[in-house]
């Protein structure tokens, strides 16, 4: 039988088991989830509600962006780097059976970590221009900003096919580690 660390929430798991996602990188990412759904199909477009929920999302961005910067080496950027040939080499390692374990984002879902983060900063940048006296009415960011939540959509479906994909090949269920689960420590690359 196994040994129980100690204390609290971490006395829970075995030794030898970490928390797969610390609990910053877990709120932060379901709360921009529920809030991009929240505006995307509950709240009005030009209601003060959809601005006020613009802000809250750029402000857990920008939480997420400084926790990449100085937060646990899981969450840090450096362990999870934007890399186009690592995605293709985890690719080619997945369809021939060898993909190895990642600690933190494997290649291809780094790349769209960083698209998410990106598509999302420019989604709050136009709708701030559109607030501003400058742009306000300006067509063209209204159509860039709509354009760029479509971009988001389509990324987030891609994102969750990712998941499902990612879990059934590995045998690790990828959404129960960002709901707060443990696993065995590997003794593989990030």
């Amino acid at each position: 039988m196994e040994r129980l660390g100690s204390g609290g929430r971490e006395g829970a798991r075995r030794i030898g088991e970490v928390l797969t996602w610390d609990p910053l990188v877990r709120l932060t990412h379901w709360s921009v989830a529920l809030l991009v759904l929240l505006n995307g199909a509950v709240l009005e477009d030009e209601g003060q509600p959809h601005v006020w929920v613009g802000y809250a999302v750029l402000g857990l961005v920008a939480a997420r962006f400084l926790w990449g910067l100085v937060g646990p080496a899981r969450a840090r950027f450096t362990s999870f780097p934007p890399s186009l040939s690592a995605a293709r080499l985890h690719v080619d390692e997945v369809m021939h059976g060898r993909e190895r374990r990642h600690e933190s984002h494997n290649p291809l879902g780094a790349l769209m970590a960083y698209n998410l983060w990106a598509t999302l900063l420019a989604i709050c940048a136009t709708g701030l221009m559109m607030e501003s006296v400058a742009f306000f009415g300006v067509e063209w960011v209204e159509e860039a900003h709509e354009a760029l939540f479509a971009w988001l959509m389509i990324s987030v479906g891609l994102h969750v096919s990712g998941v499902i994909l990612e879990s059934f090949l590995s045998g690790r269920n990828l959404v129960r580690a960002m709901v707060g689960s443990f696993h065995k420590r590997s003794g593989g690359g990030a």
